[in-house]
């Protein structure tokens, strides 16, 4: 099901002078509630998304279960939807350009496409077998690499940005339209490496980080929270667990959202 119109819409998203924000889920329950709260698109956490079917994040779920829940949730909300398919669900290229395809028959518009403890050589050709499946199904896909130099603190501290900004380069010549780079927080870092990529910047924001509107005036067009929606989500149920089963007390659940809005927004014409 591809739908010009999301691509469109969705690639227009990326600005530093309004950053896309994106409060990550993983089920139709929460994207139905991100949407509602105002988002312009949709996100999926891998992470998320594994936990919630029983998996630990890692590329370790089964690909026709991620594609059941993008495609629950693509039909669900009336905003472009992009999804995190952690290296690409597959041994190969041709299993990445697979997973591309099936992606956009369920409704996507956008991937995140990370390269973790891979050379970059293999992102990049997983980043061109994605790009081709998508101009064979004669879609606009927008394809966000993910640099994991910041967030495996890999390489010497010193020349990290540089190898960042190298990766980078080897991925957007590779198809990449926007770079990902969670775990990088500090803010010289980010303007500079911002103004040295010719692709919308991607952070992973969370407490302490500076405000979306702020990272926006260093240059960042995008703004995700990653697992950090999933890990507080199962915080509030840890919470409520050992209220209820150590002092027998429930006030834990006195802040959850009233069963009446939450029920509309699936009774919704």
């Amino acid at each position: 099901m591809i739908n010009a119109n999301k691509s469109s819409v969705f690639r227009s998203l990326h600005s530093p002078a309004r950053p896309l924000a994106l409060a990550n889920v993983w089920d139709v329950a929460g994207a139905r509630i991100v949407e509602a709260a105002g988002a312009s698109a949709i996100a999926t956490t891998s992470a998320g998304v594994a936990w919630s079917l029983g998996a630990p994040d890692g590329d370790s779920v089964p690909r026709d279960q991620v594609l059941d829940v993008v495609a629950r949730i693509a039909v669900a909300v009336g905003v472009p939807v992009t999804v995190d398919i952690e290296g690409g669900y597959g041994q190969t290229p041709d299993d990445v350009a697979r997973t591309v395809t099936l992606l956009l028959e369920a409704g996507a518009v956008g991937i995140n496409i990370e390269d973790g403890p891979r050379p970059p050589a293999a992102l990049a050709e997983r980043l061109g077998a994605a790009r081709r499946a998508a101009r064979t199904a004669g879609a606009d896909l927008f394809v966000n690499a993910r640099v994991d130099t910041y967030l495996l603190g890999s390489g010497n501290p010193a020349t990290r940005l540089a190898e960042t900004l190298e990766r980078a380069r080897t991925y957007v010549d590779a198809g990449a339209d926007g770079i990902f780079v969670p775990g990088l927080a500090d803010t010289a870092a980010i303007r500079e490496l911002a103004a040295a990529l010719t692709v919308p910047l991607n952070v992973m924001a969370g407490p302490g980080m500076p405000l979306v509107a702020e990272l926006g005036a260093l240059g960042v067009a995008r703004v995700s929270l990653g697992s950090g929606v999933a890990q507080s989500a199962y915080a509030a149920v840890r919470r409520a667990a050992l209220d209820l089963h150590g002092a027998g007390r429930y006030d834990s659940v006195r802040e959850g959202i009233d069963y009446p809005d939450l029920n509309g927004l699936f009774t919704r014409g």
